[in-house]
């Protein structure tokens, strides 16, 4: 109301500069698609190279076999590999969070990083790195399928993003509900029997568990995206964008145009114009036109 006063516009008028000056602070979707690609290309090379190294490891197959002979257990180079370049890029996920595309689950992927660095942690220090592995090869699969369909939401293919987010969806349930809980029976249950326990162990059993109420929270965020693109046909929407991305993407599609007495008027909306579409993780949007 006080700019109305000192510069002669209209309240719809300072309302539109302020969404046009919000979104150019707004990455660009090369800047969000770039991000993207990294983020695939590592999870498809950590998921292959895990598969590689754990296939002829025999607590892949039996869970039991993480604990037999604790802590006496030596560690190969292949593990040693995948530890340590897991927990540079986890590392890196941190410190570059603060830099990347804001969501409103910004606390909630912080944690889940600051977890996952003190699980790999502390799992390497108290030579628990078999069940450790586990919970990497676990986790790496889904986030393959997430990435890919946010670029191809980003490219604007959009079928071949509906068709994947489906199987990352089926994948996502499968690893982070049913295989991922199956390792936390075995530390909580089936360790507690072969093993006498120690004060790290119940550091380390309660960061799996915090870790799986994570899961939780961000199926429930799948779930709404797929009800949604149920209903509507496609993927559309961001449970996970930040109020100020939706706000300005809105902007863009509704904003005034003066004419020539200077009265603004209101733009037709335009198809296509979608937020990004998330998980955890999830899926984000398709670029908006340029106006």
């Amino acid at each position: 109301m006080r700019l109305m006063k000192q510069v002669d516009l209209s309240e719809r008028q300072i309302e539109y500069w302020w969404r046009r000056r919000r979104a150019q602070d707004k990455p660009t979707t090369l800047v969000k698609f770039c991000e993207t690609s990294w983020r695939c290309i590592y999870y498809t090379y950590s998921f292959i190279f895990g598969s590689i190294v754990m296939w002829d490891k025999p607590w892949l197959w039996d869970i039991k076999q993480c604990w037999y002979g604790y802590p006496h257990q030596s560690v190969t180079n292949d593990i040693w590999w995948y530890y340590m370049i897991s927990m540079a890029f986890y590392w890196s996920l941190t410190a570059s969070q603060f830099y990347d595309v804001k969501r409103k689950d910004f606390w909630q992927m912080f944690a889940h990083h600051m977890i996952t660095i003190l699980l790999m942690a502390l799992s390497w220090v108290c030579n628990l790195h078999r069940v450790g592995s586990l919970v990497l090869l676990v986790h790496d699969c889904a986030d393959i399928f997430l990435e890919s369909a946010k670029l191809t939401k980003y490219a604007q293919y959009q079928k071949v993003c509906d068709t994947i987010f489906a199987i990352f969806t089926v994948v996502w349930i499968v690893t982070r509900l049913m295989l991922y809980p199956r390792i936390i029976y075995s530390s909580s249950v089936e360790a507690p029997q072969i093993l006498p326990m120690f004060p790290a162990y119940y550091i380390f059993n309660t960061l799996l568990i915090l870790l799986l109420v994570l899961h939780i929270c961000w199926t429930y965020l799948i779930v709404q995206i797929a009800v949604k693109a149920i209903k509507s046909g496609q993927m559309e929407g961001d449970v996970r964008s930040s109020s100020s991305e939706e706000i300005s993407d809105s902007s863009e599609n509704s904003r005034p145009v003066l004419t020539n007495g200077g009265t603004p008027k209101k733009q037709p909306s335009k198809n296509g114009t979608t937020a990004a579409v998330a998980a955890a993780n999830s899926v984000s949007a398709s670029p908006k036109k340029k106006q």
